[in-house]
């Protein structure tokens, strides 16, 4: 009761500061109308075909991190963090230093139900204790019920490998062979070549012995718990439900193949899942529904038929959520390179007409790449060029000369923000003389942004100008096209891959080479409410320069159209607000950089010109 009390406390508080600010400013002035305030409006997420809206009808980007691997291990109980004050303290510098808006919160169902039928209401209220924490400083969240090779309960306590994800009691009605994956260099070789593993996914993609019953019961109780202890204001940041992580099918049936999988088996139990969310009381809540996990391997031989095609039109009730990592770098031969500008269009392109296809948002709710071992040189470029096309349909250097094409800002989260990395003290599958410390002490991976220093406070394992980043977090009307140039480093230096072109000189000497910027082109549909950018700690407010067809500034304050104002949730995070802009195209150019009114006012022109020309029709 005390956390809540602070929480809606603090909510209130915070709610009063925004309304105090020029929240919403230049409406007032434009309009002839009172400022839009800050309210469960802006909070709530809705599907609207492709895209996901607020209560105000804004486009929404949904950014941040899994919380986290953490869940997997024994350690503390099947949830993300020791405790609720890690979980505050996590939950604020993620806020504050990872540029985050949203998190994909793990859950353990071998927590959740540790005997068949008995669902642990002390796991439920702890793991909502934490989610609480993400949701008081403004976090959307949305949960996943994790699993990875089925179970840790399939390897034994001397096994080279370890899983999560099915209660023991699973394992046991299964009645399995002692597991073994063979000449296996990495874990996920166990999903193709272990028997033991093969056969338990299959078992609950066919509910033998019942045990895909039990998990539906299981996420129902888990569902309803949460929307009955969240209060409203609460349960109006979480965003949906991911029913199950990375599925795949264990074994085919005759003739099956993956595409033929998600017809039979995935979608009928996705269906399923959907009326437990309806009957735990979140209808107005999509299930965030994966295919596939082989679909888009970037490895041709892993590569199966999925993302599934085929299948009708999702609708409203649905996202389409899938996960990308580069498959042949991270393996450390299959591709020694590392990444370039443009290097994941394509993928992300195949993300994006799964998409359109489907007619429902999309989320990349697994993207990232080993901060340590023999391909840990590649994860500054491959991580930027993840978030690039994330961002962009297109490369850097190609965006300005086709930025029509550039397609949607695709929503996601990367794997992971764990602050006990590296801190773990994990028995490996319950073998005492085996301690886990290193990494996410999960199968040797070390994949976590972020770790805690000697003094106990969060800090960065990857550069702040790659994480904490500009992007459009609510803009009203349709966003047509967006960059951002981060200007992260790696051991070669500065990586500029989106060099604005010459026939712009003025923007380009605006911007400069070291210094991050951003371009948002959009079609405001001429509300009240303004476009929102999340403004990165790394920008000045007294330094950043906004050039667009609305007007020029650098240091925006508190006035009309640009104004930097707080994140919601009294966090030091800050976000740039756009407003006024009446319906029809714009630009709004972002830089780090400040400029003089004579600098402005040339790159104005400029951009103006260029977007005249950029191919996005008039009106």
């Amino acid at each position: 009761m005390a956390t809540r009390r602070r929480t809606v406390v603090l909510a209130v508080l915070a709610s009063s500061v925004l309304c105090l600010l020029p929240s919403f400013p230049g409406a007032a002035a434009t309009r002839g109308t009172e400022p839009v305030p800050y309210d469960a409006r802006a909070t709530e997420v809705t599907v609207d075909g492709t895209r996901f809206v607020d209560g105000y009808g804004r486009e929404v980007v949904l950014r941040g991190f899994n919380v986290s691997g953490g869940t997997k291990l024994a350690e503390h109980g099947g949830l993300p963090f020791a405790g609720v004050e890690d979980a505050r303290k996590a939950a604020r510098a993620l806020r504050e230093r990872g540029g985050a808006n949203s998190v994909r919160f793990l859950l353990s169902w071998a927590a959740a139900e540790p005997a068949r039928g008995t669902v642990d209401e002390a796991y439920l209220a702890a793991a909502t204790a934490q989610i609480r924490e993400f949701l008081a400083v403004g976090l959307r969240v949305y949960p996943d019920f994790h699993q990875d090779l089925f179970s840790r309960h399939l390897f034994d306590a001397d096994s080279w490998y370890q899983g999560d994800g099915a209660p023991r009691w699973v394992v046991e009605a299964g009645g399995y062979p002692r597991e073994f994956c063979g000449i296996c260099a990495h874990w996920g070789q166990n999903i193709t070549q272990n028997q033991t593993v093969k056969d338990a996914m299959r078992d609950f993609w066919t509910n033998r012995n019942g045990v895909q019953d039990a998990f539906l019961d299981t996420a129902q109780a888990t569902m309803a718990y949460l929307a009955g202890h969240l209060d409203p204001s609460e349960f109006a940041g979480v965003v949906g439900f991911d029913p199950y992580n990375e599925p795949y099918a264990g074994q085919y049936a005759g003739g099956q193949d993956g595409a033929g999988w998600e017809r039979e088996l995935l979608w009928p139990f996705y269906e399923r899942f959907r009326a437990r969310m309806d009957a735990a009381g979140w209808q107005d809540k999509p299930a965030l529904v994966e295919p596939n996990m082989f679909w888009n391997s970037n490895l041709s031989f892993m590569k199966q038929p999925g993302g599934l095609a085929g299948l009708a039109a999702h609708g409203p009730r649905y996202v389409f959520n899938t996960h990308f990592y580069d498959q042949a770098r991270m393996s450390g031969f299959f591709d020694l390179t590392k990444a370039r500008d443009g290097a994941y269009a394509a993928d992300f392109a195949a993300v994006r007409g799964r998409s359109a296809a489907l007619g429902a948002p999309a989320v990349v709710s697994e993207f990232g790449h080993p901060l340590t071992g023999t391909a840990s040189d590649k994860a500054p470029s491959v991580l930027k060029g993840m978030y690039q096309g994330l961002d962009s349909g297109l490369g850097g250097r190609a965006w300005w000369q086709a930025p029509a094409s550039a397609g949607p800002v695709l929503s996601a989260t990367q794997w992971q923000w764990d602050v006990h990395s590296g801190r773990h003290q994990e028995a490996m599958n319950g073998n005492p003389r085996k301690i886990l410390t290193e990494g996410d002490a999960w199968n040797g991976e070390d994949l976590s942004a972020v770790r805690l220093d000697a003094a106990g406070n969060p800090v960065l394992r990857q550069d702040a100008r790659l994480l904490d980043r500009l992007y459009p977090t609510a803009v009203a009307g349709r966003t047509l096209a967006f960059l951002y140039e981060d200007r992260s480093r790696d051991a070669g230096g500065t990586q500029n891959w989106s060099p604005v072109p010459a026939s712009l000189p003025a923007v380009a000497g605006l911007v400069g080479t070291e210094l991050p910027y951003g371009v948002l082109v959009w079609r405001a549909d001429g509300g009240r409410a303004p476009t929102e950018l999340h403004l990165p700690a790394g920008f000045d407010a007294a330094a950043t320069t906004v050039v667009s067809d609305l007007g020029t500034v650098t240091g925006p304050a508190a006035g009309a159209p640009f104004a930097v104002a707080p994140e919601p949730g009294g966090t030091a995070a800050r976000r740039l607000l756009v407003s006024g802009a009446p319906a029809g195209l714009h630009v709004a150019l972002v830089s780090a950089a400040p400029a003089t009114a004579e600098q402005r006012g040339s790159a104005q022109r400029e951009l103006v010109r260029w977007l005249a020309g950029a191919g996005f029709g008039q009106g």
